[in-house]
């Protein structure tokens, strides 16, 4: 059963004797997924063929070829999942607003189905799509265990005032998930071509491809297999000890919709790890991640200084003179350049493996803000080096984290100081009091080669 409250319709128009479309675009799964359980049963009520469309941007943000490498490498398993389900997969290179309604017309479509963002860009598109379309097109939000509009209808303070909200109606939202039904049709629709989608990318090859995260459902499935069996259970004293090892990497799975988060959540809560582990995951999994979504669905400046609070933002402007005695540029800055070699160590981090720490990566962007001319251009400069490198870059918690460390979203006034003003302030000596810095710094040692 597929709850009514995950589904938005986003223009006024009726349902249609055609073609049901699934447009998959952040969800890019075959199990687990209620936008594509919802497509499949309007197919099943209209008595509808199904069928399901990527809509392939030659430029999403920016991103470069890792980020398309690895979603591209999911998005192959999806078709053979789907092949099996005799569900015929479409991708299509171009502008969604223009690409999508071009494939509805073609494929003589009554519904279109698409999964929810909060993003500007994802809005966007869907609301272009939806004003050309003579067809419903509805939003199934199957990313968020609470959907984001349901949880709160405004821009919540703080984890503190979402937090209630989402406890009240996580009984009622994270339930199990039926597996999708084999369709009877035929299995002779053409396969995709990917290594001509593959060769018309214009995205950046000098951001390469990570190899020691394989991308795909079924990947995402065995890591999460892996943090419960080995790594769950220390989590909660061990999570800011980037040395430990105890974090689970699914954040880049999470991140493409190759695996759901509340498929996450149903097994974190049925494994024996001790309760403590088990909450202060799910707290991160849940509260954290979908504070992140309410901030980006309800704040359309989430990705500039332009959407701090009021009071982090007239304190960084009362310090934004103040003396600094390290300034670098957005260049230094991403060649690592930096004269502390904790900083560089965090920065090689990103750059080779594709992510941060989660505790290194609030320091990260901190003495970006430490280290750079002005406030704004230390916000630029963060988001755009997190989302450059970053697997899970482009994404409403890469916006919230950065707005948080530089910028004070979701936190609260601290003592003032120099440049940061009244924003929580880190430094190295807190680091080394929380794990080994000189073993992190030598894991993570740039041997120059940028």
């Amino acid at each position: 059963m597929i709850d009514p409250r995950r589904i938005t319709l986003l223009n006024n128009c009726r349902d249609a004797s055609g073609t049901v479309i699934y447009w998959m675009s952040r969800d890019q799964r075959v199990r687990h997924n209620w936008a594509l359980l919802f497509a499949r049963k309007k197919a099943e009520q209209l008595q509808q063929p199904l069928k399901v469309v990527f809509t392939l941007a030659p430029s999403f943000l920016n991103a470069p070829l890792r980020h398309y490498d690895f979603m591209l490498k999911g998005l192959q398993e999806v078709e053979r999942a789907l092949r099996k389900l005799n569900i015929p997969f479409y991708l299509v290179q171009g502008e969604p607003e223009i690409e999508l309604p071009r494939f509805a017309r073609e494929m003589k479509a009554g519904v279109v189905v698409t999964d929810f963002s909060p993003l500007k860009i994802s809005r966007e598109w869907k609301r272009r799509v939806g004003a050309q379309l003579p067809l419903p097109l509805y939003e199934v939000d199957a990313h968020n265990i609470v959907p984001c509009r349901i949880a709160s209808g405004k821009q919540e303070y703080s984890a503190r005032t979402l937090r209630p909200k989402i406890n009240a109606l996580l009984g009622e939202f994270l339930t199990g998930f039926p597996e999708p039904d084999r369709l009877d049709s035929p299995n002779d629709y053409p396969p995709v071509d990917w290594n001509t989608h593959f060769s018309r990318l214009k995205a950046d090859h000098r951001v390469a491809p990570v190899t020691w995260l394989e991308p795909g459902e079924t990947a995402a499935g065995a890591c999460l297999d892996s943090f419960l069996q080995n790594r769950l259970c220390f989590y909660a004293k061990e999570r800011n000890d980037p040395n430990s090892g105890a974090l689970s990497n699914l954040s880049p799975y999470i991140h493409f919709g190759q695996i759901s988060a509340q498929f996450i959540a149903l097994q974190v809560s049925k494994t024996d790890a001790p309760e403590y582990d088990r909450a202060a995951f799910l707290e991160e999994l849940i509260v954290r991640r979908e504070l992140s979504e309410n901030y980006c669905c309800y704040n359309n400046h989430y990705d500039s200084l332009e959407g701090i609070p009021s009071w982090a933002r007239e304190s960084l402007m009362k310090h934004a003179a103040d003396y600094r005695e390290y300034i670098y540029t957005p260049d230094e800055f991403e060649k690592g350049a930096t004269h502390e070699p904790l900083w560089n160590a965090a920065r090689h981090e990103l750059v080779t493996t594709g992510k941060i720490h989660g505790y290194m990566r609030m320091y990260w962007a901190k003495k970006i803000l430490e280290w750079s001319e002005s406030p704004e251009q230390a916000f630029n400069t963060a988001l755009f080096l997190n989302d450059r490198y970053a697997l899970d870059g482009r994404d409403p918690n890469g916006y919230t984290g950065v707005a948080w460390s530089i910028g004070g979203v979701h936190d609260r006034p601290w003592f003032e100081r120099p440049v940061y003003g009244k924003i929580r302030y880190m430094n190295a000596s807190g680091c080394a009091r929380k794990f080994d810095v000189r073993r992190y710094i030598a894991r993570f040692e740039e041997k120059k080669s940028m």
